[in-house]
C-alpha cells in the first residue's frame, strides 16, 4: 500500500470507530465498503499523507458530527439548530467530487488569513490559488486533527454559505470543538480562513 491509501484507511478507521456508520445508518461492513474504491485508487498515488477523507454530507449529515470531535475528552458542540447546521451548503465551484467519499489534499487552518472579513479573505485564497474548505472539510479536520485547533487557530469555512450569506466556522470554546457560524463581514483575530490545494475523487485516479 502507499503512503497515501495507509493514511486514507487509518483515517477511515478513526470515523468508523467514532460510529459514523451509524450516522449513516448502515453497517459497518457497508460504510467501509463505500470507501473502498478510492482507498484502492490511491494504492498508485504519490499523493503522500497531507490528505483528508471526506465523507459527503449525502452520506452523514454535518449536524451529527460535531459532537463526535473531542479534545481531551471534551467533545465538540454547537449551539445551533440542526436544521440551521444543515443550511450551510456548499457554493458554486466547491462542491465535492462524485461519490460517497473523496480527498482534500494539503488541508490548512488558514493562519495566514487570520482576523480577515470572510468575502475578502476568499478573494485572497483564490489569488493564491487556494481553494476555501466546506463545512464538510472543516468537520474531517476537527475530527482527525483536534490538535490543530489548539496548536494553530479556529477556521471559517468559505466553500460553504448559508442562504441568510452566514460561513460556518469551527473554533476552541470551553476547551472543546465548536461549530458556529460568521457573518461576510465579521472578522476575529482567533480565525483563520481554512484552504486545501485540491479536492479529488476516485475517478480522478482512474
Amino acid at each position: 500500500m502507499s503512503k497515501a491509501s495507509q493514511e486514507a484507511q487509518r483515517q477511515l478507521d478513526r470515523i468508523t470507530a467514532l460510529g459514523y456508520p451509524d450516522v449513516a445508518d448502515m453497517s459497518e461492513a457497508v460504510f467501509r465498503s463505500l470507501a473502498r474504491p478510492l482507498i484502492e485508487a490511491l494504492e498508485d498515488s504519490d499523493l503522500g499523507t497531507d490528505i483528508l477523507l471526506v465523507p459527503t454530507h449525502e452520506l452523514v449529515s454535518p449536524e451529527s458530527l460535531i459532537s463526535r470531535t473531542s479534545i481531551n475528552r471534551m467533545a465538540g458542540f454547537t449551539t445551533m439548530p440542526p436544521r440551521d447546521v444543515a443550511s450551510f451548503l456548499p457554493q458554486d465551484g466547491f462542491e465535492p467530487p462524485e461519490g460517497p467519499f473523496y480527498l482534500v489534499v494539503s488541508p490548512h487552518t488558514g493562519t495566514a488569513y487570520v482576523n480577515r472579513e470572510p468575502d475578502v479573505a476568499r478573494k485572497l485564497i483564490e489569488s493564491d490559488e487556494r481553494v476555501p474548505l466546506t463545512l464538510e472539510e472543516g468537520l474531517a479536520i476537527a475530527t482527525q486533527h483536534p490538535d490543530w485547533l489548539v496548536r494553530k487557530n479556529g477556521f471559517n469555512l468559505l466553500g460553504s454559505r448559508s442562504a441568510d450569506g452566514r460561513f460556518p466556522s469551527i473554533w476552541m470554546s470551553q476547551d472543546a470543538p465548536r461549530l458556529g457560524s460568521v457573518w461576510p463581514n465579521s472578522r476575529h483575530t482567533w480565525l483563520g480562513n481554512a484552504y486545501c490545494r485540491s479536492r479529488c475523487g476516485v475517478s480522478l485516479f482512474r
